[in-house]
């Protein structure tokens, strides 16, 4: 039977029962703890909770440290906040005069946001010519008499363990609001409907949704997705206010399991898009925002490996498109009433080396985000000819990337600037002279000075020659003699980048003289569409190759000594240390892998677990025996070592939907089992939440500090005080 023993010093032990799995190419496999999948096992409950108990024993000499940390946390946060305001121009196409400022207040001792809106002035369209105090953020601590309350979270989450507002739509004439509510984690929302005048709900509720809710033009309607049982957005439903939800109407199902299904409006207001979407391959249709029975009308019809995007201005389409071996993409051009492949006219050719994100259409700008040699920037284009420029900025290591921008007419363009050491700053930029006006800077509190701090860019060399750029910061007086504690943080897939962006939390960690490393692997974005492509599918190895190339690099430049060395990812970033982890077993003092996809041969094997056919684009479909082979050579689980392995902290969350839970309990219990020395390895289990951990900001940061003062521990900082030196 399981062991449930909580002492420190002896953690659980899972029962080994008999389980054969065979593989597709006729192999056999045990898996002994097979069984942690039957989540209905009062067993299972039992051993994860045993597993929580264990990891607080451990943890509990950390417990000064931890409540230091999140009290030092709470400290630099500005708890009580608003957020700068939003302006929804009035549309005066149907006879309004003003249109409204949408922004979010917090309040110190509250976990949620509050959403809520105050009247614009009568006649502005443009926020740049908004008055300096309508602006600006407003006090929190005295709103404004005009402010309106739309939604406060705190007051729906009174009574749940757990809420997350994962969808809220406005409708267009800023009458009524649909809100996507979670009260488990395992992100399926229940859609209701408030009168923003009233405040009060409506009769209309939608009881099982997904992700994604547009508004026909007139409010009578709206789009939203459904899920099916593989938390797959398959279709798209019509639900007209004042019906009950089973009157609702199904637009599109898509029956191809490797699609996506999302909807949404474009800027213009003139359309409404349903998309489908696998890994590497797009379809879009429209729908006449102004006719509430309008039927989906196709774009471009989807050919295997062709993505586009859209946005829409005039009587043309703007296409951003790998069409025609367009590696990292292009923007064409194509007339509403043809919008197929065959009309398609480039508007700004290929450019190798100069990954175009994303194309924002404004009635007379056009925004491009794009990516150059590990950077973003913003590019501001004439919308006829293409031709424009980037949009400078100050650092060399930095992120950027376009606000809310809802006015399709607006003159003034709304972007966000940040580094690993510049707190996250909100700018209009007026279009027409270029001058650029700070909106909102992050605020710090307890003094933070960005000059105490440095951050650079470094290269580390893969074992195939490959440059694998880090992004870095320290302390500016912290000697790079190897002494120093560092933490490597990784992703590496989905052509995710992680940019180098700001974080209070952070300044824990830096305070006490760790430098934090980020390590833009292969299988993310950061250097365009080829990297993410030498990072997937049988490229995948590079992925780990690279991460111990950046361990190595920071190593042998005595950035840190490996004694002094923590990494750590979630979700496919645990998997990165996961596999890191069994290539490298010595590589670090400690290891953090929060929700890890660890068990890739057996999850992938099985396509009813949630994400399992859609990630066959990703990682390969293990029923062809290559990919299997693929896979099976660097899947986490599979390839644990008799070892000694580091100290491990791994997170997973009971009702997550991304990553299933039993993946690192599995994990944990094979390390504890096969490894010869090393630890300890901890998991702690969110017993009533999902990917992303408890909800409210008070509960996240009391993880957070449980996790810095774990990595404290283990690289030799503990007893560093935040602000002194070594």
């Amino acid at each position: 039977m399981t062991d449930t023993s909580t002492s420190s010093d002896q953690p659980p032990i899972a029962e080994r029962r008999p389980h054969t799995l065979t593989r597709v190419d006729g192999s056999t496999v045990e898996d002994p703890w097979h069984w942690l999948r039957d989540r209905d096992d009062e067993a299972v409950i039992r051993y994860l909770e045993a597993e929580n108990a264990y990891t607080e024993a451990r943890l509990a000499p950390l417990e000064e440290l931890k409540e230091t940390l999140f009290q030092e946390i709470k400290a630099r946060v500005q708890e009580t906040d608003a957020s700068a305001p939003i302006l929804q121009p009035p549309r005066r196409d149907r006879g309004e005069q003003a249109g409204w400022l949408y922004y979010r207040r917090t309040l110190e001792g509250q976990q949620y946001p509050i959403h809520c809106r105050r009247p614009a002035p009568v006649g502005v369209t443009d926020p740049g010519r908004l008055p300096d105090h309508l602006r600006a953020p407003v006090d929190p601590t005295a709103p404004p008499d005009d402010e309106v309350v739309l939604l406060d979270e705190n007051a729906e989450a009174a009574d749940l363990d757990y809420f997350r507002l994962g969808g809220y739509a406005i409708s267009p004439d800023q009458r009524l609001a649909a809100e996507a509510v979670d009260t488990s984690g395992n992100e399926v929302f229940r859609i209701r409907v408030r009168d923003l005048t009233t405040g009060e709900l409506l009769d209309d509720e939608i009881p099982r949704a997904g992700y994604g809710i547009a508004w026909f033009a007139d409010a009578s309607a709206l789009l939203y997705t459904v899920t099916d049982d593989a938390w797959r957005p398959h279709q798209v439903w019509r639900h007209r206010l004042g019906t009950s939800h089973e009157q609702d109407e199904l637009l599109h199902q898509e029956d191809d399991e490797r699609f996506w299904l999302g909807v949404g409006a474009m800027r213009s207001d003139r359309y409404l898009a349903i998309q489908a979407g696998s890994k590497v391959t797009s379809e879009w249709y429209l729908l006449d925002a102004e006719d509430p029975a309008a039927a989906p009308q196709l774009v471009a019809a989807r050919e295997h490996g062709v993505e586009y995007d859209l946005d829409h201005r005039g009587d043309l389409l703007y296409v951003v498109t790998n069409a025609d071996d367009a590696i990292d993409f292009k923007l064409c051009v194509a007339p509403v009433a043809t919008p197929g492949r065959d009309h398609w006219i480039d508007l700004i050719s290929h450019r190798p080396g100069v990954r175009l994100e994303a194309a924002d259409v404004f009635a007379d700008q056009l925004v491009l985000s794009e990516r150059s040699n590990a950077r973003t920037q913003l590019r501001i284009c004439d919308p006829a000819t293409g031709e424009g420029d980037v949009l400078p900025m100050d650092e060399e290591v930095y992120a950027s990337g376009l606000g809310p921008n809802p006015g399709f007419e607006t003159r003034t363009l709304r972007y966000v600037y940040t580094s690993l050491t510049t707190p996250t700053q909100v700018f209009d930029l007026d279009l027409e002279s270029g001058e650029r006006t700070l909106v909102k800077q992050q605020p710090v509190r307890g003094g933070y000075d960005r000059d105490r701090f440095v951050t650079w860019r470094d290269w580390a060399t893969a074992p195939d020659g490959t440059r694998v750029p880090i992004s870095l910061v320290r302390r500016a007086d912290v000697d790079l003699d190897g002494t120093a504690p560092c933490l490597l943080y990784g992703y590496g897939s989905y052509e995710i980048s992680i940019d180098p962006g700001f974080s209070p939390v952070r300044l824990s960690l830096l305070e006490r003289g760790v430098v934090f490393a980020i390590g833009h692997v292969r299988g993310g974005g950061e250097m365009g569409r080829r990297w993410y492509e030498d990072g997937k599918f049988h490229a995948k190895p590079n992925t780990f190759a690279d991460f111990v190339a950046c361990a190595d690099h920071l190593v042998e430049q005595q950035v840190t000594g490996r004694d002094r060395l923590a990494i750590r990812g979630g979700s496919a970033g645990g998997l990165l240390v996961g596999a890191t982890l069994n290539l490298r077993p010595d590589i670090c003092a400690a290891a953090v892998a929060e929700v890890p996809f660890v068990d890739v041969v057996t999850t992938m094997s099985d396509p009813s677990i949630p994400l399992t056919v859609i990630e066959y684009d990703e990682w390969g479909n293990p029923q062809e025996p290559e990919f299997l082979t693929t896979i099976a050579s660097y899947s986490p689980y599979d390839n644990v070592r008799a070892a000694d392995y580091p100290a491990l902290l791994v997170t997973a969350g009971l009702n997550d939907p991304r990553v299933q839970y039993w993946e690192p309990a599995k994990w944990v219990a094979k390390l504890r089992t096969t490894m010869t020395g090393g630890g300890p390895v901890l998991l702690r289990t969110e017993l009533g939440a999902g990917h992303g951990g408890r909800s409210g900001r008070y509960d996240a940061w009391r993880d957070e500090a449980e996790v810095l003062a774990f990595i404290l521990h283990h690289v030799g900082a503990v007893d560093v005080a935040a602000g002194t030196s070594r």
